[in-house]
């Protein structure tokens, strides 16, 4: 009969080490000996413990390959596996290359487990004060400080990779969720709300083509790069009046969409002037033979209108938030948008504050009063009447 353990585990000192010493078994009993690499024994306790929990919900290899693996290694991983197309898309992918290859320049040889919440905070503060570079045929020339939005997008990246470590149980948590950004982003993320009459203003300013697409995103939701400007016109149904989609950024945006009235007349205005092509936004400049971006068309628009400038996307968050005070649930206003999962609804959703505003606007504080009140006596047995005077 094997002698019970006395103990579940320990740290000690051996060989005039100066670090403490953590000894456990694993879960086939098998004894183990790891440097805490640490001379406090508080922290060396905390080790054992982090040991001992991993290997009673039995992923203490996983903790170790961890805490082995470097974050070069983990940024490698996440762009090959988590960040190329059909993953992702082409462009999500370079921008993830870029921000990959910024952080690697601080923690590309920091193990996983040491790059905590106080190291991403000093990362970010000293991203903040550098200075933007440019590569010229003399060499590299200094521009303005980085822009908070470029450096908070670093920050997602960074969360992103960090929850695949996460998942993959080669961390116990994200680090990144004990981090504030140090910079306040005003008005970043935050969907434009289009009016009618904003919107007709941008119409009336805008040449022909752009204004049959801020209609169309209007009145359809479309995706402007994935699905409005590769449009072919054989995808229109005016009998029926439907379009289909036979390509977007995730499987649920191919569907057939039904048209409004707007939406048909601008579909019908747009062929007209596209000439015998089979693009609805045909471009010579384009190996293509379509339109890749309406953006400098769209900025041009808006400063003749007098209009400080919103991305042409928010049309698409404008559709949602019409549809859904129109009445419609938010259910069947996912599956307008063509959205797989209905969280991404709650950034479509967020304009509806706007609108709330809008409406406190027209509270009428003295509806609840009455203008005059007049107590009339009246003749004969009646008594007393009371008479509200409008």
């Amino acid at each position: 009969m094997a002698r019970p353990v006395k103990h579940d585990g320990l740290v000690n000192r051996r060989g005039g080490s100066k670090f403490w010493q953590m000894d456990y078994r694993d879960r086939n009993g098998e004894r183990r000996r790891e440097s805490t690499l640490t001379e406090d024994w508080h922290e060396a306790q905390k080790q054992l413990r982090a040991r001992l929990e991993a290997r009673d919900a039995n992923i203490l290899q996983t903790v170790r390959k961890g805490e082995s693996l470097t974050f070069g290694e983990l940024g490698d991983f996440f762009l090959d596996n988590h960040s190329k197309p059909p993953i992702r898309q082409a462009g999500t992918h370079r921008a993830n290359v870029r921000c990959v290859q910024h952080l690697k320049k601080v923690f590309a040889n920091r193990r996983l487990a040491e790059v905590g919440p106080e190291e991403i905070e000093l990362y970010l503060r000293e991203r903040l004060g550098q200075r933007v570079r440019v590569k010229t045929g003399k060499g590299y020339r200094e521009l303005g400080l980085v822009k908070p939005a470029t450096v908070h997008q670093e920050l997602r990246v960074l969360r992103r990779m960090l929850n695949v470590a996460v998942r993959k149980r080669l961390l116990a948590s994200n680090p990144c969720a004990m981090v504030e950004f140090p910079v306040r982003l005003k008005g970043f993320f935050r969907p434009h709300y289009v009016t009618w009459s904003e919107q007709q203003l941008i119409e009336m300013n805008a040449v022909p083509h752009l204004r049959n697409a801020v209609r169309i995103i209007a009145e359809t939701g479309l995706r402007v790069k994935k699905e409005l400007l590769p449009m072919k016109k054989d995808q229109i149904d005016f009998v029926n009046g439907v379009l289909w989609i036979p390509d977007s950024k995730t499987p649920n945006g191919v569907a057939e969409i039904p048209l409004t009235k707007l939406a048909l007349e601008a579909l019908q205005n747009q062929i007209a002037i596209s000439g015998n092509g089979k693009f609805l936004f045909p471009s010579d400049k384009n190996p293509k033979g379509h339109l890749m971006s309406l953006r400098t068309a769209w900025r041009k628009a808006l400063k003749r209108a007098g209009i400080p400038y919103f991305r042409l996307y928010d049309l698409r968050s404008t559709y949602a938030t019409r549809l859904s005070a129109g009445g419609v649930a938010d259910e069947w206003v996912i599956q307008m948008l063509r959205q797989g999962n209905s969280q991404v609804f709650k950034k479509y959703s967020q304009m509806k504050l706007q609108m709330k505003r809008e409406a406190l606007d027209k509270i009428n504080r003295r509806a609840n009063e009455m203008s005059v009140v007049l107590t009339q006596q009246a003749s004969g047995d009646r008594g007393f009447d009371t008479v509200l005077t409008q």
